[in-house]
């Protein structure tokens, strides 16, 4: 069976960019068929409904949808398209959205809340095209060295084994803390998960700098100084991950879980050995 899966996309997060490419990361998956739509950075219902619509025209089996925020109507209009055609739908998002969590479990939809997954300095004394592909640039290596994006990876292909097998998938309903993320990261040097860790917290902690910048400070020089500050902190999580990483690989020890073409996950440790099946 080829499971159809839909990524529907409004506004931006880190996780977003990747989120479908985790899935068939050399593009030779038999088992799924993708689609994807986005409204671009903007955020408003009428351009989440539109998109929404073209999206269940593909009659997707599911939908992840990935935005700041689902709390917002934009999001929300999203859901509740995707609801109201009967496809399940997993929702992808950061912090802010964790008020949303109640009313998305009634509906019967699935969640993965990113707590890492920090808003940008969008102030425009600051914020430019080449500062905003930077922030998210950092914000992905944390992402993926820390674990989270081990774990939306997984959980996608939890559901898509649920539909393979004929059976109703259980949808996820995770807050993606630094301890989960970290649990996940397969790191077995203790000093590379503590690093993870550090590198996961810091990089949550940015949301409050920049909410302080672009919301409650008017003041153009601290604002900019605020926002700047914390882009830096994102800068040094990075380098944290990064430092992480390097530490497995001195070890010859970084776990790698590449897709094989059915979409079973392999595994592997050592460099210079082929991933196997679980069990082999």
């Amino acid at each position: 069976m080829v499971v159809k899966v839909g990524f529907v996309k409004i506004g931006n997060i880190g996780a977003a960019p990747l989120l479908e490419l985790l899935l068939d990361e050399r593009a030779e998956r038999q088992d799924i068929e993708v689609r994807v739509h986005t409204t671009g950075a903007k955020m408003a219902p009428e351009q989440a409904e539109e998109v929404s619509r073209r999206m269940v025209d593909h009659k997707p089996d599911f939908v992840v949808t990935a935005s700041p925020n689902a709390a917002l109507p934009g999001p929300s209009k999203i859901r509740e398209v995707m609801t109201g055609a009967g496809i399940p739908v997993i929702v992808v998002s950061d912090s802010p959205a964790k008020k949303a969590t109640k009313q998305m479990e009634e509906l019967g939809q699935g969640y993965m809340i990113v707590e890492a997954d920090s808003m940008i300095g969008a102030r425009r004394e600051f914020l430019d095209p080449i500062e905003m592909a930077l922030f998210n640039a950092d914000l992905m290596k944390v992402l993926s060295i820390t674990g989270a994006f081990n774990i939306l990876c997984n959980e996608m292909d939890k559901v898509i084994d649920a539909f393979k097998k004929g059976e109703k998938p259980s949808l996820p309903r995770i807050v993606i803390d630094k301890e989960k993320a970290v649990n996940a990261s397969g790191f077995q040097n203790p000093y590379a998960r503590v690093k993870a860790m550090a590198a996961y917290e810091i990089a949550r902690k940015v949301a409050d700098l920049d909410v302080e910048g672009c919301f409650m400070v008017k003041e153009w020089e601290r604002y900019t100084s605020l926002v700047a500050a914390a882009h830096e902190m994102m800068r040094t999580a990075s380098i944290l991950a990064d430092e992480a990483r390097e530490i497995e690989k001195n070890g010859d020890t970084v776990i790698r879980m590449p897709h094989h073409d059915d979409g079973t996950i392999l595994q592997k440790r050592k460099l210079i050995e082929k991933p196997k099946k679980p069990g082999e």
